[in-house]
């Protein structure tokens, strides 16, 4: 009896909706933060937990190989000439694989744009009928050490800097980054988009390759763990990375340029980008995730990416295997005069950023980014702090002033992600779905549960 005597309060597990009618009671009411597990198969959980000891041990080994890189940038070169396995007639795209027919508007714009940046179409419908004619092969830049923003295109004769893992002695590959705006990477292929590819081959290029090979190298890791402390989370927010890495190039393009007016012109497009650190931030992910791979019964994702269509994972314990599912339209602040029904589906590499504990796992660090949803600082936080759930530690180099300088929540561990309901969090561009547009918005997400699901269920099964 002594219960109907005290104040009633309720603990809500399920539909936050059953909240409204505690609250037009004026009952006091919380809601659970909990979630479904993301597979049905209870077995499979009863599976994973029989096997913890030597998942766990394998999770350590995987994320040791992750936090120990050192990426650093230490060259240039032709796509042609140095990403392996690249050939004339292929295209390099983001994303798990993907026929041109299944392609969405801003991948298909953005290889349309390529075949006639290498010369192999002259107008629009030369390039589309040779797009789909099959003499065009298409492959993800992951399954080339490559990582390429959105539509993340790479051709034959496009340059790309190369980054070395200097403990492992693996490298990652990524093209320069054009900008915002109606740019190749969001499937714009005007030619003004053209136009400016050409100049960043001829001009840029040649002038940053010297100035690296004048330098010898440059650290990234350093750079990154800098560019978070000031405001940075390197995937949607750039402008300290870009700043550092200006910095730290100028002084030897100024040195080793042809002339006083390409430094000039060099060093006034990356200070007019502040993206332009994002293509070095993946291939810096890149070179560090991919040393992880291989671990024999890690359940560590070491992949995650989107093509426009498809929302892709790959784990450190099942090889190159892809587990998709459809990839979702973030949630964004768009451009005036386009709204969430000109968006694609979630598109691109970069979300290598979040998989190597950056991104929207380091949010916290950066929280002027929720604003593009009409978020708080309080809100960057949670994001960050839910993350931690479902990573199998925190980072090393790479820390939160906003939390006392804690590691960033790193290494996705499939399992917990698949037990607690818990999605990646993921801060993004948005392109238009039609080929030619470019970009629209930027936004945030959640990864969708069907990779995820997918890969637990896969992974459970062939634990022997």
């Amino acid at each position: 009896m002594k219960l109907f005597e005290s104040e009633l309060k309720v603990v809500n597990i399920g539909l936050e909706s059953f909240m409204q009618g505690f609250s037009d009671s004026g009952v006091k009411a919380v809601q659970a933060q909990f979630k479904p597990p993301l597979s049905a198969e209870t077995a499979l959980f009863v599976k994973t937990a029989r096997y913890a000891a030597r998942i766990d041990a394998a999770n350590k080994k995987a994320l040791a190989r992750v936090l120990e890189a050192k990426p650093a940038l230490v060259g240039m070169g032709i796509a042609l000439d140095v990403i392996p396995g690249m050939k004339k007639d292929l295209i390099l795209h983001a994303g798990p694989p993907i026929t041109w027919d299944r392609m969405c508007g801003p991948m298909r714009g953005a290889v349309i744009g390529a075949l006639m940046y290498e010369g192999m179409a002259k107008d629009f419908r030369e390039a589309e009928k040779l797009a789909a004619s099959g003499k065009i092969k298409y492959e993800p830049c992951h399954e080339h050490n490559a990582v390429g923003p959105m539509a993340g295109i790479i051709s034959a004769s496009m340059p790309v800097f190369i980054v070395k893992n200097e403990a492992a002695g693996n490298y990652a590959y990524a093209t320069q980054n054009e900008g915002l705006g109606k740019v190749l990477r969001y499937g714009a292929y005007s030619p003004e988009v053209i136009e400016r590819l050409k100049w960043m081959e001829s001009v840029m290029y040649p002038a940053l390759k010297t100035a690296i090979e004048f330098l010898g190298r440059i650290d990234l890791k350093t750079m990154v763990a800098q560019a978070l402390h000031m405001g940075d989370e390197v995937h949607n927010r750039n402008r300290a990375g870009t700043s550092l890495f200006y910095r730290a190039i100028a002084p030897a393009v100024i040195r080793t340029a042809r002339d006083p007016e390409t430094a000039a012109k060099v060093l006034d497009f990356i200070n007019g980008n502040d993206h332009f650190f994002l293509n070095l931030s993946m291939a810096l992910s890149k070179a560090s995730l991919d040393a992880g791979r291989g671990v024999k019964d890690s359940s560590l994702v070491v992949v995650m990416a989107r093509n426009g269509t498809d929302f892709g994972v790959q784990l450190s314990g099942t090889g190159g295997k892809w587990f998709t599912g459809p990839a979702p339209i973030p949630d964004a602040l768009y451009f005036p005069g386009y709204t969430k029904a000109d968006a694609n589906p979630d598109i691109g590499d970069s979300a290598i950023t979040e998989t190597n504990g950056l991104g929207g796992f380091a949010t916290a660090a950066a929280p002027a980014i929720v604003q593009f949803v009409g978020g708080t600082s309080a809100d960057a936080l949670t994001y960050t702090l839910t993350m931690y759930e479902i990573t199998v530690g925190e980072n090393n180099m790479y820390k939160i002033p906003s939390l006392d300088f804690r590691g960033t929540p790193t290494g996705i561990d499939v399992i917990k992600a698949a037990k607690k309901g818990i999605l990646p969090f993921i801060d993004t561009g948005v392109a238009h779905k039609n080929a030619g547009v470019g970009q629209v918005g930027a936004g945030v997400l959640s990864a969708p549960p069907e990779p995820f699901a997918k890969a637990f269920e896969y992974f459970a099964r062939n634990l022997k």
